[in-house]
């Protein structure tokens, strides 16, 4: 199930930065995600990050970023983007709906994983200190030429100092966005290094740009390609086409498995985030598939009849037994039919199948055996939410249901810190410091438990402070 969480559907003004028909860099974000969460709309879902996750990986190895730690982030914004910041590769979900092939995508991540191998990051920040310093020049000796005009009272000198002020600004500025087009154009061209190393084809970055380029010209704009961060689509196109034609896997094409599970992603992407009536416009080109028969399921679920949806998933799992995510949709469709023991096992199964061994259904898991209520499913939801927050420490909501179920056996320390470790990771220190007080007061001195509650206490401090 796709988890859009209600505080994060803010529009990202951070983001923004960002050119809406780019891939580049985000330097103005936050260097941890929770704090950058409040403002940029994540998604979490384990079939799509799973997936991106495996079109990122020989991309990865490629580029030298195996065990780099990068991490890739879903944010909710129909725009076709992709930036990095940190070590975070942020990927919108208008992009993999956008996309109608696995490729095109994998262009996208090539084109960043360029950025991070190529250092990017901080050899921006270096030209954007540049910069500065040379506004910051410019501004005194025109201050400096304006002050002398006025003290031998001579108006020519005086307007020489305001054009030295506001001239060496704008140079700055035009220097800073010329070496941001060539870190661009450097990025490109690793990608399709990257590309030929995983004998993939840079097709789908022609098709990126010939996008671009398409919804620029129908917007009518008139751009100064001097005056933007990143190359014309027009002229990464004519930079780019003669070497990727000349790869010899120009004509290499997806695998079906994989455009099958790509196409299932767009669907999914299309009903949770555009609705029923975007959804039939995906499911119209091909009803027959079991892309769109998926959609057709999760679609019935959120806007139909749920025993409707039950058999239209009951017929995925027919098709395809080991599918993890057809379990997950029928959990989703049971949850919501108020029968949570029945939709804990097809959430256990789902785990189990799960070859990404995701967190987040293991949370899923956890919050059925919440729902069902005694106390061997509460123990039991303690174990299955703690687990999955181990191998996902940033999911927010998981520590919410994890503070319920020790709340609901009496643990009213645990639940504490649970819930000072959902606020922590939500960004919000203040209140986190606030329940790892109270937990404090509750654990054994000294225990891990009282060590990380102080923890979390002291980066309130810290937040206090700024």
């Amino acid at each position: 199930m796709m988890n859009l969480p209600r505080p994060a559907l803010r529009l990202a003004k951070a983001g923004r930065t960002v050119a809406t028909l780019s891939l580049g860099l985000a330097l103005t974000v936050a260097a941890a995600l929770p704090a950058f969460a409040q403002r940029v709309p994540v998604v979490r879902d384990a079939e799509i990050e799973a997936l991106v996750r495996d079109y990122a990986r020989p991309i990865f190895k490629a580029a030298g970023l195996s065990k780099a730690g990068i991490e890739i982030v879903l944010v909710n914004d129909n725009s076709f983007n992709a930036f990095v910041a940190g070590r975070r590769m942020f990927i919108n979900t208008g992009a993999l709906l956008q996309a109608e092939t696995p490729n095109e995508i994998i262009g996208v991540i090539a084109h960043e994983a360029g950025h991070l191998a190529g250092g990017h990051q901080q050899r921006l920040r270096d030209q954007l200190e540049r910069a500065k310093t040379m506004a910051i020049v410019a501004g005194l000796l025109g201050a400096g030429a304006m002050v002398a005009g006025a003290t031998t009272d001579s108006k020519g000198l005086a307007g020489v100092g305001m054009g030295l002020a506001t001239g060496g600004g704008e140079f700055a500025r035009r220097s800073l966005l010329t070496y941001q087009r060539g870190e661009e154009i450097t990025a490109d061209r690793s990608a399709i290094t990257y590309l030929n190393a995983t004998g993939q084809s840079g097709r789908g970055m022609l098709k990126t740009f010939q996008r671009f380029q398409s919804a620029l010209s129908l917007s009518g704009a008139q751009v100064d390609p001097y005056r933007v961060s990143h190359p014309m689509p027009q002229d990464r196109i004519s930079n780019l086409q003669t070497l990727i034609q000349k790869s010899p896997y120009f004509d290499t094409t997806d695998s079906p498995a994989l455009q099958q599970r790509h196409d299932m992603m767009r669907m999914k992407i299309a009903v949770y985030t555009q609705g029923q009536a975007a959804a039939s416009r995906l499911i119209q080109k091909n009803p027959a598939s079991l892309a769109s028969k998926y959609g057709d399921a999760q679609s019935t679920y959120l806007f139909g009849n749920l025993r409707s949806a039950q058999a239209k998933a009951d017929a995925l799992i027919k098709a395809q037994p080991k599918n993890p995510y057809f379990h997950e949709l029928r959990g989703d469709i049971l949850m919501k039919a108020n029968k949570p023991k029945d939709a804990a096992a097809e959430y256990a199964k789902a785990a189990s199948l799960d070859p990404a061994r995701s967190g987040l259904l293991s949370v899923m898991y956890g919050q059925a055996l919440l729902a069902v209520g005694t106390q061997d499913s509460l123990k039991k939801a303690v174990t299955e939410i703690s687990n999955g927050l181990e191998r996902d420490r940033e999911n927010a909501s998981g520590y919410r249901y994890l503070a319920q179920a020790y709340g609901m056996l009496g643990d009213v320390g645990d639940a504490d810190l649970a819930t000072a470790e959902g606020h922590y990771y939500s960004g919000a220190y203040r209140d986190a410091a606030v329940f790892a007080t109270r937990a404090q007061q509750r654990l054994k001195p000294g225990s891990p438990g009282w060590i990380r509650a102080q923890d979390i206490i002291n980066q309130g401090k810290s937040a206090k402070k700024k």
